[in-house]
Order: C-alpha cells, then structure tokens, then sequence
C-alpha cells in the first residue's frame, strides 16, 4: 500500500521506517525541513536503537522516502498521523498543534485517502477530526504504543494493535495494511480505542503510584517492598506481570498526559472520579524521594558533593525532555549542592548548567569522592562496575537507587556505604 506518515519525530520516524520495513511503499512528511533533511539521510531526530539500521534499509529499497511540502505527495491510501502531540509542563497536551499540521495536509489528500491517527489525543478528537475533514473522509485511530528505548520491537512485533473503525471498508484496508505486521487485531468503534489508550496508561500509572505508596509504607513500618512486590504478583489474580515494582515515580508525558486527559473529560461530562484525580498529585509526592532522602540525611546540602549517573529520559534514548533526572540536578543546584554527571548516551547539557555543572567522561570519576550517589538513569554500563571501585576513596558514600538496579551494592557494601532504595526497610526506624 502507498502510505504517508505525517509528523516525524520518534513516533512517525519508527513508523515510516517500521512501514517500508514490511513492504508498504511510504513517504514520510513533516513540514519540518531540517528533520526531514536529516531523515534523508538516514538520521533519526532522536536517538532509538535500531532505528538507523532500519531507515537505511528503508531508503537503499526504495520503499522509503521523505518530504518537507506537500507537492511532493502522490496519490496515497492511506495518512498515518503521527505527531508527538506536545505537552507543557503541567502535562497539558497541545492537540490543536496536531489538529493544525492534519488540516494543512487534507488539500493534497484524495477524497478516498483514509485518516489513520496514532497521535495521543483526547477521546472525541477523532469526531472533531471527522467535521473538520468532512462526513464522506474515511477515519479511523489506532492509539501509539511505541516505548522509548524498544520502540523498533513495538512496532514489528507488538502484543496487539488496537484500532478503531467506522465501517467494514476501512477495517478491510486498514487489516490490508497492518496484517503484515501481526494477526492480532483489536478492532472496535473510534471511541473505544481512543478510550482504551487512555484507560491503558491511567491503569499503568494508578499500579506505578500504588505500588510507591506501599513502598513508602513498608519503610516505615520494617517491611521490604520488593518482598511485598512478590506477594502481590503470587496471587493469581494480580499476576506475575503487574505493574507493581516499587521505585521512581513515573516521568514524561505519555502515562500523565492520558491521566490528564480522562481527569478533563471528567470534569466536562461531571462525572466523579475520586481515585484518578489523586493519581497524578500521589505521584508529584513520590518525584521528591530522592531529595527528600537527600534533606533527611545531611544537614547542609551547601556543603556536600553529589554525583548523578544517567541524565537521560530512560534508558535507549538521549532525550531530556522530562527527565527526572535533569529535575533532580536543577533542584540540587537551587540548594547549593555541588553536582557531578556523568551519561554514557547525552551529547549536550542544559544550557543553564554551564560553569555549575560538572560532566564526567566516566562514571567511576563521577562518583569518585562524593558525598552521594544517585543512580538516576538505568543504563547497563553501571550494572558492570564494583562496590570497590566506588569505594576505593570514600568511607562515607552514601547511594541513593530508587529502583535497586544495583542490588549488589547493598548486598556487598558491609559497612563501607550506605545503600537506599524505595521500599527498602530503613534500620534507623
């Protein structure tokens, strides 16, 4: 099938090149000029493993290629839209950015090309879509499910796809154009797979903010979260693959955008919704463990050197964007704390960081004499060091592992560091 993906940031970029990876002839379009420049030649806007070898493939076949102007269009089945839709800070998303860049490109677009919307929008977004199109447009909404950092496995092997359709025409091509990829198809009215994505993500950060509210429990009161985190998943009817490990809160604008979302819509339709309305202020609570840990244990943070290890979103990417972890250093900084970084993957620093900030080439010199550690970002690199590299020059290290990525530390410490988690019985009551 001839397809056009319209919007090329992580999202469309995996898709274009996801697309011609299993046949269809695609055009990638973003009226960006310096993305799509870049994407010509097989630079990816953001980093994704796999995603280069991919758009190489895609561009020496052939079945790949990208524009910046609507001209350079052909006749098309089908207009994937795939736009990051933004969000601000107080997890707000922009849909009208994305409404905007659809209505720029309907006048190249045949009378019969179908709309197929992945980007995250709001449910109703496609009804509005379809006045804004006309009654005769085909639409259809296939939410986004590509995770940062595996975002090439999503999208070639996925669990499922979900996608909403008005009629049996358009769930005959859209089964022609996704069948490639997987047999499993959840198919269902537009509404309900706008509703599922945002009743997916609400589940996803209601189990991530329980489970941290346990935890903060269980070190209070003796217990061991990941103990609990076991008995929780022994029971048959939670599971083994619940979204229950105690650690961070959840970050970026994917879980909080649709929490946002469903709280909007409930606001407007008056419909009560005690328990996703606290979801988001729980989680804002559990974003300062690290700090508040950091307060509990020294008495002038003025006066204390802090070394952080991975600055990126998560783990498979380079962006900053909502990190936590950039959060983390821009309130350390406010205090007076003295700040180390060190990142195996981030090119550039914050701008504002410059002359305060130190960045180390290597992770071990980045811990090397400071006060704390704070293991921020889970990249691999850190699971190969040892307890006697970090310790070599410090009897009084103290690490701070929200997650336990690196349980061997307080397994091997003894009495040479003192190791953190969230959910870890504290002995000091």
């Amino acid at each position: 099938m001839k397809v056009c993906v319209l919007g090329l940031w992580h999202l469309g970029s995996v898709t274009a090149a996801g697309l011609a990876e299993v046949g269809h002839q695609v055009i990638g379009l973003d009226f960006d000029a310096a993305t799509v420049a870049g994407l010509r030649t097989g630079v990816a806007p953001v980093f994704e493993p796999e995603l280069g070898e991919l758009l190489a493939r895609g561009l020496s076949s052939g079945r790949l290629r990208f524009a910046a102007r609507l001209d350079e269009l052909e006749d098309i089945d089908v207009l994937w839209v795939t736009y990051d839709t933004p969000v601000d800070d107080d997890d707000n998303a922009d849909t009208n950015f994305v409404m905007a860049q659809i209505g720029r490109a309907l006048p190249a677009l045949n009378a019969d090309t179908l709309l197929l919307v992945s980007s995250q929008l709001p449910v109703g977004s496609m009804r509005r879509l379809q006045e804004t199109a006309g009654a005769a447009r085909p639409v259809a909404c296939c939410p986004e499910n590509l995770r940062l950092g595996r975002a090439v496995n999503d999208f070639l092997h996925p669990e499922r796809i979900v996608v909403g359709v008005r009629s049996a025409q358009d769930r005959q091509r859209l089964h022609d154009l996704l069948s490639v990829i997987t047999a499993s198809i959840e198919w269902m009215s537009i509404e309900s797979a706008e509703m599922t994505k945002h009743a997916i993500n609400a589940f996803l950060a209601t189990s991530v903010v329980f489970a941290n509210e346990i935890a903060s429990l269980c070190e209070s009161v003796g217990a061991d979260a990941r103990e609990v985190e076991r008995g929780l998943k022994s029971d048959g009817r939670i599971g083994p693959r619940a979204y229950l490990s105690p650690g961070s809160a959840f970050s970026g604008g994917t879980l909080a955008r649709d929490v946002a979302f469903l709280n909007k819509t409930s606001l407007e339709r008056r419909v009560t919704t005690p328990l996703l309305s606290s979801v988001l202020p729980s989680n804002e609570l559990h974003k300062c463990w690290v700090q508040k840990n950091l307060q509990m244990l020294f008495n002038d943070l003025s006066r204390i050197t802090v070394a952080v290890w991975g600055l990126a979103y998560k783990p498979g990417t380079d962006t900053l964007r909502r990190s936590m972890a950039v959060e983390l250093c821009d309130w350390m900084i406010s205090a007076g704390v003295t700040v180390r970084v060190h990142d195996p993957m981030v090119k550039d620093l914050p701008h504002r960081w410059e002359g305060i900030v130190t960045r180390c080439s290597e992770a071990v010199a980045a811990a090397r004499g400071v006060d704390a550690l704070v293991v921020a970002t889970e990249w691999p690199l850190y699971q190969t060091l040892s307890v006697a590299q970090l310790t070599g020059n410090s009897d009084h290290l103290v690490v701070l592992d929200a997650n336990r990525f690196l349980p061997e530390l307080a397994a091997d410490a003894l009495h040479r560091l003192q190791y953190l988690a969230v959910g870890m019985p504290r002995t000091d009551g």
